[in-house]
């Protein structure tokens, strides 16, 4: 380390210990540089370029001959063309009449056979049509048969319950025939207007004979409902009987007819 102490003298004083160290190192790598470049130095070889090739052209004198003179070519006569034969035709082989005749034979007994089969197909279907036919007739007739007897037997029973509905109806008369039915009294306002009509009512007759519930069915004037239904209450009545005992009969009708004479 140099040191200043005066302007016109120095004094070498020699380093410490840290910058010893820092020499040696700067020593080191500044000898590494030096080596690496004398290397380089050493290997470096300037890049000279290869010298050109020299071409050398050759030539040499060849004589030839003169040409040959040309041949003339040889005229060939025109070649002779044989004019075709004519042909002869090709007679067709003669069939045997034998044979032809056995043909015919087989094509007519073939034909023969279908027309038989076609006759029996023809049968068989007129046949089955035919019972077709009678199968359909008698069917018609048998349901015409059944329906007629329906209706006899349906007529049969009609007549039947209608004969037993007037007897059934005379006996019910007979058995509560009317004893007394008094007529209403004309009311004097629909007499005096002059108002006709009718007026039927419904009642129930009980086993003594006498009425009850009486009610008015259908279209009444209302001036006529009152005394229809006091003269149905005064009504009586032979009882029905069944089995010897006297029983009550629903819905027994009766009509009043107002008229001024």
């Amino acid at each position: 380390m140099l040191t200043l102490s005066r302007p016109s003298s120095f004094v070498l004083v020699p380093p410490s210990g840290n910058g010893w160290r820092s020499f040696v190192a700067a020593g080191t790598a500044v000898g590494l540089h030096a080596l690496v470049l004398g290397l380089l130095l050493s290997h470096w070889q300037a890049d000279t370029p290869p010298a050109a090739q020299v071409r050398t052209l050759t030539t040499r004198l060849v004589t030839l001959a003169p040409p040959a003179p040309a041949q003339p070519e040889a005229v060939l006569p025109p070649a002779v063309i044989p004019e075709p034969e004519p042909a002869k035709p090709v007679e067709a082989p003669r069939a045997d009449p034998r044979v032809e005749q056995r043909k015919l034979e087989q094509a007519a007994l073939a034909r023969k056979r279908v027309e038989q089969q076609r006759d029996r197909q023809r049968l068989e279907h007129e046949r089955a049509e035919r019972q077709r036919i009678e199968h359909e007739r008698r069917e018609a007739e048998e349901l015409a048969r059944q329906q007629a007897q329906l209706a006899r037997a349906r007529a049969a029973a009609e007549a039947a319950e209608r004969a037993r509905q007037a007897e059934a109806a005379a006996a019910a008369s007979r058995q509560y025939l009317p004893i007394s039915k008094d007529a209403p009294d004309y009311p004097e306002r629909a007499l005096d207007k002059g108002i006709e009509g009718d007026c039927t009512v419904s009642y129930r007759v009980n086993p003594q004979g006498r009425v009850e519930d009486p009610q008015v069915v259908g279209d009444c004037h209302p001036l006529f409902i009152r005394p229809s239904l006091n003269a149905a209450k005064g009504f009586r009545y032979q009882p029905r009987l069944v089995d010897g005992r006297a029983v009550s009969v629903e819905g027994v009708r009766n009509t009043f007819h107002y008229r001024i004479e």
